[in-house]
């Protein structure tokens, strides 16, 4: 019989789940799958989580694999493997057969941190959402942070904080163990870093509950007494992950979204930004992106914007104001990484499993760049003092061991070359292996280009 046990990442689970159906039922989760997330939950280190679900993945029951595979894609993410991440668990949003896709006799693209932000002028609550497998759904809330400071929003939220991080404002940087496991990816980091920077309040208010109803009403309560109970005037954006920023019911079935609920607290209706309907498939395939990145080619997230009113594009304007959509992160000019995943790891152990039969798109992602704010450092597996698989980390040098780093790369074979990507300034190299033991460690410099 199934059971269902109050953990933060099964109900996270459960929302990647709802969002993709038509509608969402109440969900259960075997005993097999429950085994699995408390087996995770044992592991050290995000190396450890990966090679525990290579493990475990084969000896699931099937019901269970594509479960795993979501687990498994984000911590590909939390490592470095971007491209590997949206391989390896081919997020496809339902898109209703009668939803009118956008031409270019009525519409045109327009840089969507332009948009939202003049969006937002008005507006005292912006939420926006990621899928938590594919950190390129965070570049924008990087972009957004200094524009919506500048016109006053002075509260941050981000989902994958925890509450019990006393010390993060006056620390300046995020741990890990200032939140969930999505956190420790770098550009999740980097988001929180920089609001810290910038002057914004950052709060938490994600919550562990055992329905995804309670999880919705606590999110929106927790929002609604760390923001507006004390500062009535305050203006607050939330990074949030899937339907939880709907405004209406449909992707999560009849589960009022958190984002409804704050409405109702708050009086206010916010401005909720979707990024998640409509993205990249690795390998691509013929749909509603691909549609509509070919017909509208932009360098970095863009919305579409109607030529005669100049309003930006939403599928489902009841859930959300305005769909985000992203260039193919595996295909325009990629920064080639060198990464080969090795069959013996990942293809022998889901060989029967269709999405991952094909083959890897080897590069890293040209998004790490940030606009050019970034740039290249070399890495290779000699850092890894022939020891595999290996992650070679980039800290910050004035922060601790224990800080989200600026970027990270996980070696998965020998004899491999990669790239970082980092802004100028001096960082601290350690490469470590899956006991979490330093392999080697130096210092190095990225000048200005």
């Amino acid at each position: 019989m199934p059971v269902s046990v109050p953990l933060r990442m099964v109900s996270i689970a459960f929302c990647m789940i709802a969002s993709l159906l038509p509608s969402a039922p109440a969900q259960d989760f075997s005993p097999a799958a429950i085994e699995m997330f408390h087996g995770l939950r044992q592991q050290p280190n995000d190396l450890a989580r990966y090679v525990y679900l290579v493990k475990t993945v084969q000896a699931l029951p099937i019901a269970d694999r594509p479960l795993a595979m979501q687990m498994f894609a984000s911590v590909e993410n939390e490592l470095g493997l971007y491209n590997e991440a949206l391989r390896d668990f081919p997020l496809k949003s339902h898109v209703a057969a009668d939803t009118a896709i956008p031409t270019t006799a009525q519409w045109k693209a327009a840089d969507a941190a332009d948009v939202i932000a003049q969006q937002a002028a008005d507006r005292r609550i912006v939420l926006i959402n990621e899928a938590h497998h594919d950190a390129h759904t965070r570049q924008l809330t990087l972009a957004l942070l200094p524009r919506l400071r500048a016109l006053g929003f002075d509260y941050f939220a981000a989902e994958a904080l925890l509450d019990k991080d006393a010390s993060l404002m006056n620390r300046g940087y995020p741990t890990g163990a200032s939140g969930s496991e999505y956190l420790h990816e770098p550009s999740y980091g980097e988001i929180v870093r920089t609001a810290i920077k910038l002057g914004f309040k950052v709060v938490s208010y994600d919550v562990d509950s055992h329905t995804t109803q309670e999880r919705e009403i606590r999110q929106a309560r927790n929002l609604y007494r760390k923001v507006f109970a004390k500062n009535p005037d305050a203006r607050l954006f939330v990074h949030a992950g899937y339907a939880h920023i709907d405004k209406a019911k449909g992707r999560l079935g009849s589960t009022v979204p958190m984002a409804m609920q704050l409405q109702q607290l708050t009086g206010t209706e916010p401005l909720s930004i979707d990024q998640t309907q409509f993205r990249e498939q690795i390998p691509s395939e013929s749909d509603a992106y691909a549609e509509l990145v070919k017909n509208f080619p932009f360098k970095g997230p863009f919305v579409l914007v109607d030529r005669t009113t100049g309003k930006p594009w939403s599928a489902h304007p009841d859930r959300y104001d305005v769909n985000v959509l992203l260039p193919p992160a595996a295909g325009q000019r990629a920064v080639e990484s060198g990464y080969t995943q090795p069959s013996t790891i990942v293809h022998d152990m889901v060989r029967k499993q269709s999405m991952l039969v094909h083959v890897v798109n080897t590069q890293r992602p040209e998004w790490l760049t940030l606009n050019d704010e970034r740039f290249p450092y070399t890495i290779s597996t000699t850092l890894c003092r022939v020891t595999t698989p290996c992650v070679v980390d980039a800290h910050y040098v004035d922060e601790d061991e224990d800080a989200i780093a600026a970027d990270r790369y996980a070696f998965m074979q020998g004899d491999t070359v990669s790239k970082l990507y980092l802004r100028p300034g001096r960082y601290r190299l350690r490469a470590w292996d899956i006991r979490g033991r330093t392999l080697s460690q130096q210092v190095i410099t990225i000048r200005e280009r």
